[in-house]
């Protein structure tokens, strides 16, 4: 069996600047074109790498389809200025519908995905969704937004993910980041949807300083590096990590309420992207959860682990 290495929490320096910027907002289009070339990037060797490749493949079309997209409907001015002055996520996952733009979206995204290479289980689920009436693609949106999804529809499930992934994170792009404040532990500013990872950044003015990646939407936001990512205790903060493999991603599990997130050290590793490299070391989370932590950092791509 492999083994960890459990690591007191690290208290460490935090940055080189006393406050660096609370969020960094995405570029839509930059954003899926660097994660499709890390995918790629990982893929190389990994016992993954099918799935790798197809996740680059899926990105690279969450990057193209957005040329000549309609602009996305913002919520109303005075529900940004409400949320703004009571310091909520002004994109509430929860109150999303449906709209025009985001069909379009949709459409194009299940169409281009149509022409990688998958699995025919895959294809036959790409082809359900592309059929799928009202009904059903509302209880789908539902649940990837509620971060519930039934064992039997995974597939489903992930393609309406890369959707929303692309359709929040143009939004989010849209926001003015001097409105947006801490909203609670473990919860995107932007839209309120949980993190994937957290990753300590080597940016210039923020060298050091650690950020949660939103799972949806893929704003990052400053955090407290010796602190729970999921419910901010900082007591009993241990990082494990497989010991054969690299240093450079690791579990950050917390006893107080036995979950775990992983954190990248993206100053270690410049081209780590929050999702991707979560993806390419699912063995570290078979590892932790043997040791009895549940995963509270959200992948739509690994749905069901």
């Amino acid at each position: 069996m492999r083994k960890f290495h459990n690591l007191k929490a690290d208290p460490t320096k935090i940055g080189n600047i006393a406050k660096p910027p609370f969020v960094r907002l995405p570029d839509p289009e930059r954003l899926f074109i660097d994660r499709a070339a890390r995918f790629r990037q990982l893929a190389a060797g990994h016992d993954l790498g099918p799935y790798l490749e197809f996740l680059a493949g899926l990105s690279e079309v969450q990057a193209t389809i957005q040329d000549d997209l309609p602009e996305p409907s913002m919520p109303a001015a005075e529900i940004l200025d409400r949320a703004a002055e009571h310091e909520m996520p002004p994109l509430a996952r929860t109150d999303f519908v449906a709209d025009t733009v985001f069909s379009s979206l949709f459409d194009r995204l299940t169409t281009a995905a149509a022409a990688l290479e998958m699995p025919p289980e895959a294809h036959l689920a790409l082809s359900r969704i592309r059929v799928a009436d009202e009904e059903m693609l509302h209880g789908v949106i539902g649940n990837v937004l509620s971060d519930w999804v039934p064992a039997e529809a995974v597939a489903e499930h992930a393609f309406v993910a890369a959707a929303l992934q692309v359709h929040f994170a143009r939004l989010a792009a849209r926001l003015d980041p001097d409105t947006l404040h801490p909203v609670g532990d473990g919860v995107c500013p932007a839209c309120g949807a949980p993190p994937s990872t957290s990753m300590v950044v080597g940016w210039n003015g923020a060298h050091g300083t650690r950020f949660c990646s939103c799972s949806l939407c893929g704003t990052l936001w400053n955090y407290v590096r010796a602190k729970c990512t999921l419910c901010g205790s900082t007591k009993e903060i241990s990082f494990q990590a497989v010991e054969s493999g690299p240093d450079t991603v690791k579990a950050e599990t917390c006893s107080s309420c036995q979950g775990y997130v992983k954190i990248l050290y993206q100053d270690k590793m410049p081209a780590a992207d929050p999702i991707a490299d979560d993806v390419a070391t699912l063995g570290l989370d078979l590892l932790v959860r043997e040791l009895s932590f549940r995963r509270g950092g959200v992948n739509p791509f690994l749905l069901g682990y």
